[in-house]
């Protein structure tokens, strides 16, 4: 399965558009709990990409490619914003940093896929679960 799509710069739509790709991914059997980390990072990666890369400009658009491939599901977002210093993002779990609205996206992430990494000085980011035989993410 290899899903490619590119959507405009506008948050009202990211819930929507999660839902129906993490509907075309239901269909391959994948359990509950990994079905919640895959829809839970994707949003995450779409609304920074969104507020903070393209910074709400309409204008803009978000890519988002999916695949399943050699028991790996990939998924990359990548804005059209000027790129961040992503080795540097701050601790949310430090005291300074516990009672801020924002910043926990990226520990999200980290925290719920298998891999992932940024590419293109911080304008994409690629995640990974990983694939048992069958389909099904372990």
């Amino acid at each position: 399965m290899r899903i490619s799509e590119k959507i405009p710069s506008k948050l009202e739509i990211v819930p929507e558009f999660v839902s129906a790709l993490i509907g075309k991914i239901k269909t391959l059997s994948i359990g509950e709990d990994e079905v919640f980390d895959i829809k839970l990072s994707l949003e995450e990666a779409l609304i920074n990409a969104i507020k903070h890369g393209n910074k709400m400009n309409p204008s803009f658009y978000v890519e988002v490619y999916l695949e399943i491939k050699d028991h790996r599901l990939t998924i990359k977002v990548k804005d059209q914003g000027e790129g961040f210093d992503f080795k540097n993002l701050p601790d949310p779990t430090t005291d300074e940093n516990l009672e801020k609205p924002s910043g926990r996206g990226i520990f999200l992430i980290k925290s719920l896929m298998d891999e992932f990494e940024f590419f293109d000085c911080g304008r994409g980011i690629k995640m990974v679960k990983f694939v048992k035989k069958g389909g099904a993410l372990r």
